[in-house]
């Protein structure tokens, strides 16, 4: 490619994320790890399944794998705290992708999803 052409084809042709998906990737990939537990015990210990909760267990979002957001104060420095982040993000993923039993699964979909969120390809 030359310095004058556009990014994107290159992008799409190699099949990688662009920077805000890879944080998005990243950090979708650190909380998978810290549910099952294979994550560092302080890691694990951050999150809470919405189903676990017994305030929110007859609701419908207890039989999906969502999980609780903590509350905060500071909008501009709270949200990036790890289990708010974690969890907003987590929250925005479709069951499909989820729902995945092993670590590679889940990256292999996450990717794919990404990378059609944003390519809008199909």
């Amino acid at each position: 490619m030359r310095r004058s052409e556009c990014i994107t084809d290159a992008l799409i042709s190699l099949h990688w994320l662009r920077i805000p998906e890879r944080i998005v990737f990243k950090v979708a990939t650190l909380t998978f790890r810290a549910l099952p537990g294979t994550a560092p015990p302080y890691m694990t210990s951050q999150f809470t399944c919405v189903a676990d909760m017994s305030n929110q267990q007859r609701l419908r979002s207890a039989s999906s794998n969502q999980l609780d957001v903590p509350s905060f104060r500071l909008p501009t420095v709270g949200s990036r705290v790890f289990p708010i982040a974690g969890a907003k993000v987590w929250n925005s993923l479709p069951d499909d992708v989820t729902s995945a039993l092993s670590l590679s699964t889940f990256r292999r979909h996450l990717k794919t999803y990404l990378f059609r969120c944003y390519y809008n390809t199909d």
